[in-house]
């Protein structure tokens, strides 16, 4: 009896160490699979804080908190099962679709950037003022429908990086990796929108020095929204850039990755103690000009079709 006890106690520390080793690799896969996705998680933290300028700072949180639930929603409940049902059913799929993302990436991101430059699309004509509740709905509405797109993104990213593991360690790393994102995202969001009520806060305390450190956040925050939405849009246009390249390799047409991985490698063997970095920098700018390029195309022409559908009403 005693040996029979000592067998099972064997196996139960053999199954323990089993599953622990297990979920170590499933955290490393989630971890890997995410921070391949950074480049999505910081445009999707530069652009929600937007969805809650011009209303009451007492529903910014409640605002954030909706649209991170609804984040949650679209992670969980729909790009979940559709991206295991892919993975099992039409793995060819994948490569497709990410580079579909990518030129969304490339095309919002080149949509700021002409914008910024005096292109504009053609104006919808002014609408009827809306009262609070009926504006926090639809912002919260839209928030939830340009997160469900970031959101796809993000988990195609991570279904492309674990696509060849089992399906339930897929559906785990992908489960994972939407949860921390979210938490990740909508934290950090949250952060910002009430750094300068923080701010405020600080700058009526009697110490000068946490005054002063109140008055110094208040007056940082234009320049830190402005950084955010600069890093945005450089990452949409890099990290879609980037998987664009990556997806023509895949599918056969392998010259702008050659090209681009060649450029990188001269950099970095030409550069000493910095080439790793330098070699870094120079894959995301080469990739960043052709995902410009790409989506300079796209929305230029989208421009032109709503010109021309205006003007034909």
């Amino acid at each position: 009896m005693p040996s029979g006890l000592v067998a099972l106690l064997d196996d139960i520390a053999g199954i323990t160490k089993l599953a622990a080793a297990s979920l170590d690799d499933v955290g490393a896969a989630a971890s890997k699979a995410g921070s391949k996705a950074i480049g999505v998680v910081v445009d999707d933290t530069a652009v929600t804080p937007r969805y809650v300028v011009g209303l009451s700072p007492d529903r910014e949180l409640p605002i954030i908190l909706k649209i991170a639930i609804g984040s949650l929603r679209n992670k969980l409940l729909i790009l979940l099962p559709a991206a295991l049902l892919l993975s099992a059913f039409a793995p060819w799929a994948i490569t497709p679709i990410l580079m579909l993302g990518g030129a969304f990436l490339c095309f919002e991101g080149a949509e700021k950037l002409l914008e910024a430059f005096g292109e504009h699309a053609e104006a919808e004509p002014d609408a009827e003022p809306e009262d609070p509740a009926t504006l926090e709905q639809s912002k919260v509405g839209g928030a939830i429908r340009t997160d469900l797109i970031l959101s796809a993104e993000i988990m195609a990213i991570a279904l492309a990086d674990v696509s060849t593991s089992p399906i339930l360690t897929q559906g785990v790393v992908l489960a994972l990796v939407g949860i921390a994102i979210t938490i990740g995202v909508y934290g950090v969001v949250a952060l910002i929108v009430k750094m300068d009520d923080i701010g405020l806060h600080l700058a009526q305390r009697r110490a000068s020095g946490v005054r002063a450190l109140g008055r110094g956040m208040v007056k940082a925050m234009p320049v830190v929204m402005g950084f955010l939405s600069t890093v945005g849009t450089a990452a949409m246009i890099w990290v879609g850039g980037g998987i664009l390249v990556h997806g023509m390799e895949v599918l056969g047409f392998g010259a702008p990755a050659h090209l681009i991985h060649d450029a990188a490698d001269a950099v970095k063997h030409a550069t000493g103690a910095l080439g790793g970095v330098l070699g870094w920098v120079t894959t995301a700018l080469l990739s960043g000009l052709l995902g410009l390029a790409v989506g300079a195309v796209i929305a230029l022409a989208l421009h032109r079709i709503m010109h021309r559908a205006h003007a034909a009403h």
